[in-house]
This record gives C-alpha cells, structure tokens and sequence, in this order.
C-alpha cells in the first residue's frame, strides 16, 4: 500500500462554455478525462474514480476499464461534485481525496502523490500546490491566482490581485516590470487533497463574499475558518485545456508522443 493511502476523484463535467463535451475531447484514440484518470492511477492512489453528470463520460471510462460514477448535473463546483461521491460510496470520514481536474491529461503523477502527503502530514483540512511566481507579467496578470503564505506553510490568502505588493520596490519602477529579488510570491495551482469529513462539511457551508468577489472557491473554506496547507513546487505544472486553442496544443503532444512517459 501507498505510504499515504489516498483516493483521487476527476470531476468531468459535460458542458464547458468554450469547449463543449471537454472530457471526451480525443487525445491520440483517448478521450481526455481517461488520459487523466491513467495518470491519477500512476500516482499510487488506491482509487480512481471519475464523477461526471454525463452518460457518456460514464461510458466512455468504463469502456477503458476505469471506475466512474453519475452524479448530480446541478453542483456548482468540482467540490461539491466530491462531496456527493464521498457519501455516495461511503467513505470513512479520515479517507484522504485528491481532486484532479479533469482537463489536465498532463498532470504529473508525483504531484498528485505529493499533495496527497501534505494533507497526511500537516493535518489540516485541506492540502494545495503553489509554484514560484518569477514573472512580473504573470504576477499582475488577474488570470493567475496568486497564494500568500503563513509561516506555518498554511494559506493565508488567495487573490487574482497582485499579493504580496511590493509597495517600496514598485514605486520605483512605475512600469511593474521586474520583481524585487527574494520575492516570496506564489501562483497557485489547482489542485487539492481534502478529508472526506471536509467534503461533508463543506456542502453545508454558506458561500462567502470574498469567494464572489474573487470568484475563487477555496476562499470559502478560508473563510469559514479552515486551514490550507500549501506544498511549494519547484517547477510548474503543466498547463490544463480551457480553450481550443489549448486543446490544438495537447491535441498535437499527443500525435507527436503518442503516450506519456511513465
């Protein structure tokens, strides 16, 4: 058994705004969210299950011979998605569960592993990646979240705002160019490892005003008084399928690998 037993649910919802039937897209004879649950099974999770709200997403994975389950078409977030699984397949409250997203067909297995231990070893309610941000256009730009971190390593906040600012070194250089060196600022990255007492809770919880504000769920859980544990990643994921364009480009991976390296 894995050191961290561990299980790993794919929410793959159906409808996607810029790419509809996105957990199907084909990748090389593959639909995408089974490329994704074949690197989750690489991880050492004792379970992989993909929770859709689609029929065909079901039957799609399990032709693969993977596990997947129907769920509700009306949550509002991947969350709430492994919330009803939880209960649905009985879990124990102490069970660890990573989310995977179900459009990174690239994700590292080392990572879902390693996101798993943090939770186990921190013992807060949920465990989170962050990597270095270096880039001055990234560290401004409201499309890349950004974490602010505790001594302690939990999550102080999360915000598509510019956090830490940098107030001496910026009024210097009006064009925000560059970053002040040592600069302890951190792009966060989506993927999460919950207790399933969390997921049971979280269900009920009121949404907050920051979380609409922000449009970032995780501040819910902040608000409310839950502790995030961030593990610091060396180098960056990489990138999910949000947009067609996004979709050429892992569309092409694919063709010229054929397979991911194991």
């Amino acid at each position: 058994m894995h050191a961290t037993p561990f299980k790993v649910v794919i929410p793959a919802r159906f409808a996607s705004t810029r790419l509809p039937g996105k957990p199907l897209l084909d990748l090389a004879g593959k639909p995408m969210v089974v490329r994704v649950a074949e690197r989750a099974v690489l991880s050492g999770a004792d379970e992989v299950l993909v929770a859709t709200d689609h029929a065909q997403v079901l039957a799609a994975v399990e032709r693969h011979g993977l596990r997947a389950m129907l769920t509700r078409a009306d949550h509002v977030s991947g969350t709430d998605r492994l919330a009803e699984v939880v209960d649905a397949a009985g879990w124990s409250d102490d069970t660890m569960v990573v989310n995977v997203q179900g459009d990174e067909p690239l994700i590292d297995p080392a990572l879902i592993a390693r996101t798993a231990a943090q939770l186990a070893q921190s013992g807060a309610d949920i465990a989170t990646v962050a990597h270095p941000v270096a880039d001055a256009a990234d560290f401004f730009s409201p499309h890349v979240v950004k974490v602010v971190l505790a001594a302690s390593g939990d999550a102080l906040y999360f915000s598509r705002a510019p956090i830490p600012y940098a107030r001496d070194h910026f009024a210097r250089e009006a064009g925000g160019e560059t970053l002040p060196a040592h600069m302890l600022a951190y792009r966060h990255v989506g993927l999460y490892a919950y207790r399933a007492r969390f997921l049971r809770t979280y269900a009920g919880l009121a949404p907050s005003p920051l979380e609409t504000l922000e449009v970032l769920e995780q501040l819910r859980a902040l608000w409310h008084g839950f502790r995030i544990s961030v593990a610091i990643s060396d180098q960056l994921p990489a990138a999910g399928v949000d947009t067609p364009a996004d979709a050429q480009r892992v569309q092409a991976w694919f063709k010229k690998f054929d397979r991911l390296p194991v």
